[in-house]
């Protein structure tokens, strides 16, 4: 596999970007090598700077819900581009978005768009905790919702990649007012909230973990969460930047049928560009300005641009029998997996929602960050460096879910399986 041009490039970019990349988990850090650099991408299929071509299982880490440069994402950008790329005043496609993303998610009444899922969820706390007067927030072990300094507290994502359990530079003020449980743990939650009496704002959550791997909610879990956090006068915020729009229109939320007082969206709702969301109820949300003191404000939230391409992508979405192709696909792809480890006595786990996929090499249950954290990373790497050269892109971490797109193929998941396979006889 020949990776001159992006080894050439790397070397060039670290002179000037730290690390030589703009998110720690394009670096490569936990699997080792250099990352490729990509130049192009069609449906399921990307091409590196020197060439090679891979199938894609990243998606831009999920927004690619409809591959790459879908036609109809495409000709949304490039009609909105030739009008303006941006005005710093109202259009019309931001309340198309709005009754769209609100229509879809059950949960949501209003909506305000913004530029990126960590810019939802730090918006999410601060409005959290001006409906309550509360301070304290609770996350879980392993989960990551984007670099808010309140919530680099033993973070998953990269963060997991790299080991490192926070991040330096947050006023220790913040870190004491985030409270930690395991995920999966309805009792250490209930007790978190009996140790901080009248103190807690809200409890935020994956409803289906995608940043420590893919981790499904037990039974009972999230409702679970629902109730204690209504008796205790706190909010529940469901973190749906990676599960929204990914198992059906309504998110986790409905497919769970537990609603949380505020959502957080992201990746797909911007179809490849930036964006992000936060909404709820109206009585919530009309405590954000301008309608009331929670302020929160953004030179490009709302982009022409973004909203053109969530547009189209929602709309493609939301066409007959696209959710029954994506399971399909996912279950093409997991039933093909699970063959093979069996065939080759590989203690391994594979865990699956819809479109999203983790193979754990760890022979679980994996349930949370503490049966995660104890897969094999060097077999992950192994595995990760052998695909690639065998044409398929994984994530390059053990602690990220695979992306699945509608242009995905059954000959592209079906080479996939025997790319594994062959890495595993190796």
């Amino acid at each position: 596999m020949k990776t001159t041009r992006s080894s050439e490039l790397f070397s060039r970019a670290r002179r000037r970007l730290p690390g030589g990349v703009n998110s720690p988990a394009r670096s490569w850090g936990s699997v080792g090598g250099e990352p490729l650099f990509f130049a192009r991408g069609q449906g399921a299929h990307v091409w590196d700077a020197d060439g090679n071509e891979l199938i894609d299982y990243v998606c831009s880490w999920g927004p690619l819900i409809l591959g790459h440069a879908h036609p109809a994402v495409v000709k949304a950008v490039t009609e909105a581009a030739g009008l303006g790329t941006s005005y710093g005043a109202p259009t019309e496609a931001e309340v198309q978005m709005a009754e769209l993303v609100c229509s879809a998610m059950p949960s949501l009444e209003m909506v305000r768009f913004v530029n990126s899922g960590t810019e939802a969820t730090m918006s999410a706390l601060r409005l959290a905790r001006a409906a309550t007067g509360r301070h304290r927030i609770v996350k879980f072990e392993g989960a990551y919702h984007g670099h808010e300094d309140a919530l680099l507290v033993k973070a998953g994502s990269g963060l997991a990649t790299h080991g490192v359990p926070t991040s330096a530079g947050i006023h220790p003020g913040y870190a004491a007012d985030t409270l930690v449980a395991p995920y999966n743990d309805l009792t250490a939650v209930e007790k978190l909230f009996r140790d901080n009496p009248k103190e807690i704002a809200a409890v935020i959550v994956e409803p289906i973990a995608g940043n420590m791997g893919v981790v499904l909610p037990v039974a009972g879990y999230l409702e679970g969460l629902r109730a204690v956090t209504r008796k205790h006068g706190a909010l529940l915020i469901f973190d749906e930047v990676i599960s929204g729009f990914r198992l059906g229109l309504g998110g986790a939320q409905a497919a769970y049928r537990v609603m949380p007082d505020i959502t957080t969206l992201g990746k797909i709702i911007g179809g490849g560009l930036p964006v992000g969301a936060y909404g709820g109820s109206a009585e919530v949300m009309s405590r954000v300005a301008p309608l009331g003191p929670m302020y929160q404000a953004g030179t490009l939230s709302g982009n022409p641009l973004a909203m053109a391409a969530g547009l189209a992508t929602l709309r493609e979405l939301q066409k007959p029998g696209t959710y029954e192709r994506l399971e399909a696909k996912g279950s093409r792809l997991e039933t093909g997996l699970r063959k093979t480890l069996a065939r080759r006595q590989v203690p391994a786990t594979i865990t699956r929602a819809g479109s999203l996929l983790t193979l754990f090499f760890n022979p679980g249950p994996v349930t949370g960050w503490d049966s995660a954290s104890r897969s094999d990373t060097r077999a992950f790497s192994k595995l990760f460096h052998a695909l690639a050269r065998s044409g398929v892109y994984i994530p390059p971490s053990q602690y990220e879910a695979w992306f699945l797109s509608l242009a995905h193929s059954e000959a592209d998941i079906d080479a996939t399986i025997a790319a594994v396979d062959r890495a595993l006889a190796a």
